[in-house]
């Protein structure tokens, strides 16, 4: 028999993750109180010939300086979800800089802070890990709505991977399992267009 109070609870419970973005957990674990979801970090591919049209987005960086992911275009682009108060984004961080510095001038890394209310702790993050690209500033998450289909407003840590058009090529939700593995997805989006 059901009760009044587990009823309640299913019903409390579905209104959070109705208003949360999170219709369906399939394949992630619980926010377990995180106020995101982490993904399992697996890497997803898209071929050329399934690629939509390119992602414009532009806004301000943590300065306050314009930025846009259309003056990037030319060689593959990673962009990585990200938030000073998250746990899995503060491991990853070395991995990134890492593949930053592997891959050299043969890609772009540009980040999209979400969630920070100001851009204090952000930029300590970023000072801490010696993280040297720039960084979409969106509080509120509004630059994931850029790629639907590929980010939720709960995607965080994640890494997209643009190819030199400014297509979707690939992306990771959760953390990379490893810098390597972010170093040869680059290479491949790279040497396949």
């Amino acid at each position: 028999m059901v009760t009044r109070r587990v009823l309640s609870t299913l019903a409390a419970a579905a209104l959070v993750l109705t208003a949360s973005g999170c219709s369906s957990l399939h394949g992630l674990r619980g926010t377990e109180g995180k106020q995101y979801v982490e993904g399992d970090g697996g890497v997803r591919t898209i071929s050329v010939a399934d690629r939509t049209d390119p992602i414009d987005f532009a806004g301000r960086d943590l300065d306050g300086k314009p930025l846009s992911l259309s003056s990037m275009r030319g060689k593959p682009t990673v962009i990585t979800v990200w938030w000073a108060g998250c746990p899995p984004c503060r491991k990853e961080a070395p991995l990134l800089v890492g593949a930053q510095k592997q891959l050299g001038d043969s890609a772009r890394f540009v980040g999209i802070d979400v969630r920070d209310a100001g851009t204090a702790g952000p930029k300590t993050f970023e000072q801490q890990f010696g993280i040297g690209w720039p960084s979409f500033y969106s509080p509120g998450g509004e630059a994931l709505l850029a790629f639907p289909g590929t980010l939720t407003p709960n995607s965080i840590p994640a890494t997209v991977v643009l190819d030199d058009r400014g297509r979707v090529a690939a992306s990771i939700i959760g953390p990379i399992p490893s810098q390597l593995t972010l170093v040869q997805v680059v290479q491949d989006v790279a040497s396949h267009g």
